[in-house]
């Protein structure tokens, strides 16, 4: 589905840059190589770079020539480094602009019902592109996929995503199309008594760290359990996220 992108001003090449809040219309990542990411897989959403002094010669060349071919601005600025970034050790930005898209439904989905921390939806996201997943569909209340810190975990994935935000789960099967659901829950069929079903695109379901899904998802197409040892009563949302694509594509082949 066709990306749109968020409207920044007019001289977004020149503006002062802020600490990043989640009602910008805009992001930073972190890093040379997830801003190869960026420029390679979102030019049109990539409108600045800032180097540190201290970058090295390599990475000074790479992303002077990312830049170029994007035909965005590439500046050395160590007082933005500092402002914008966390980290003591970080030695270049890139600012670009958030994008979204409606689900594909043609395609597989993961959708993220209400997950709450950054750092397991960037994760996530990483898994995901890993097992060719692209759409990736989230409802809220949940953490920001376009925060830093979900960026950065994401390790530049998120520019080869569709990311798309709901108000409910509902609002999400309105827009994804007919197809199979697959929620992950404790009490859902052992995930290895099942293969998917191909006749129709397929949505892989996780819920909330602390509460998982909620008891509608039981009578929510097929639920899935991942069996494990009972010393634990559940897996952190994003090794189960894993487990569950990698089932899904290992029995897709």
């Amino acid at each position: 589905m066709e990306l749109e992108y968020s409207e920044l001003p007019a001289n977004a090449a020149e503006m002062r840059l802020s600490p990043y809040k989640k009602d910008f219309a805009h992001s930073y990542v972190f890093g040379v190589f997830p801003i190869i990411e960026l420029a390679d897989n979102r030019p049109s959403a990539l409108f600045r770079i800032i180097l540190s002094s201290k970058l090295g010669d390599e990475g000074r060349r790479l992303l002077t020539e990312k830049a170029a071919s994007a035909g965005v601005p590439v500046t050395t600025d160590d007082r933005t480094i500092e402002r914008l970034s966390p980290k003591e050790n970080c030695f270049a930005i890139g600012a670009f602009r958030k994008f979204t898209a409606l689900p594909d439904p043609d395609t597989d989905h993961i959708v993220l019902v209400e997950p709450s921390d950054r750092g397991n939806l960037g994760n996530i996201v990483r898994s995901a592109v890993a097992f060719g997943f692209r759409d990736i569909a989230v409802v809220r209340p949940a953490a920001d996929i376009f925060d830093p810190h979900a960026v950065r975990a994401s390790m530049g994935a998120l520019f080869r995503i569709r990311p798309a935000y709901f108000d409910s789960f509902d609002e999400y099967l309105a827009a994804a199309g007919r197809r199979k659901l697959y929620p992950f829950m404790l009490c859902g069929t052992p995930m290895e008594a099942e293969q998917p079903d191909r006749t129709l695109p397929c949505s892989l379901i996780f819920g909330n760290e602390s509460a998982g899904l909620g008891e509608a998802f039981a009578r929510t197409g097929t639920p899935l359990r991942i069996t494990h040892e009972n010393t634990v009563d559940s897996l952190n949302l994003t090794v189960a996220a894993g487990i569950g694509m990698h089932w899904f594509r290992q029995e897709v082949r």
